[in-house]
């Protein structure tokens, strides 16, 4: 075991050489501009504050692995939650420090232990394919934990607003949050109006369709009512005619009849010739 302890110090002496001699980075920082470069290749990651101890005490281990980044094929970032809340809510950081390991868009959250023989072997062994993946829909690159980010830093710009009342201006904590709760009403009176309105154009009342429906089935009778009208004017017209046809046909019969020489009329007797 000794020997191994001795192997693996003189094996970090020699990176650290190497890392100042090429003047390498020990920790990329990363915040809401430059954090896509994570999707590409493999990284560790860790979540911080200045504030939290147990970050503190992690910060030397975070450096020394970083150095042996180059050797293992990864990059090692570390991202500050205080200037960058958006990137706590992508990864819902709810415990600080907090560790993700990242390869090829695919995000595992590290739960080993915090030293550096840990994280060396969690990545040259490969003992992150034992992790199960973050699911696509709750992944920090998906569409909804963006909108969880921007939650997040809205949250955080409020939250500099009330320090800004509160410490520069003297106004009591009672009197910001009174303020806030105004603005709450009223945005949310705009939104709603809003939404109503987009719901009404997208969706029209019920009541308008039925009133046009029945717009629709009035003017529909009253076309039937003008074709039954049609119908009838026209049957009459037919009838008239009709009626001065057999007008016309009794008259000129009657005519026939009338006339001499023609049907109608009796014959003259012819004379026998016997009586001749």
């Amino acid at each position: 075991m000794a020997s191994n302890k001795v192997a693996f110090c003189v094996f970090l002496s020699l990176f650290y050489i190497f890392a100042e001699a090429n003047g390498q980075k020990t920790v990329i920082q990363l915040d809401e501009e430059n954090w896509p470069e994570i999707l590409h290749g493999e990284w560790m990651i860790e979540f911080y504050a200045p504030w939290c101890p147990a970050c503190k005490a992690l910060e030397q281990k975070w450096s020394q692995f970083a150095q042996l980044g180059p050797g293992l094929g990864i990059k090692v970032g570390a991202v500050d939650v205080t200037s960058s809340p958006g990137l706590s809510g992508r990864f819902m950081v709810t415990a600080l420090p907090t560790i993700f390991h990242v390869i090829s868009g695919e995000f595992r959250q590290y739960k080993g232990s915090r030293d550096v023989n840990s994280f060396t072997s969690f990545v040259e062994d490969k003992k992150w394919e034992q992790v199960e993946a973050i699911p696509g829909w709750k992944s920090p690159n998906s569409i909804q934990m963006g909108v969880v980010s921007s939650f997040f830093k809205l949250s955080q710009l409020l939250r500099q607003i009330h320090n800004k009342l509160t410490e520069e201006y003297g106004l009591p904590s009672v009197g910001s949050y009174l303020i806030f709760a105004l603005g709450t009403i009223v945005l949310g009176a705009l939104l709603g109006l809003i939404l109503v309105c987009a719901i009404d154009l997208i969706f029209p009342p019920k009541h308008a369709e039925t009133k046009k429906k029945s717009n629709k089935k009035r003017n529909k009778d009253s076309d039937d009512e003008l074709d039954d009208a049609d119908i009838k004017d026209d049957l009459v017209d037919d009838a008239s005619q009709s009626g001065g046809d057999r007008n016309n046909d009794t008259g000129s019969e009657s005519e026939v009849r009338n006339s001499p020489g023609r049907a109608g009329t009796k014959p003259k007797k012819r004379k026998n010739r016997r009586d001749m």
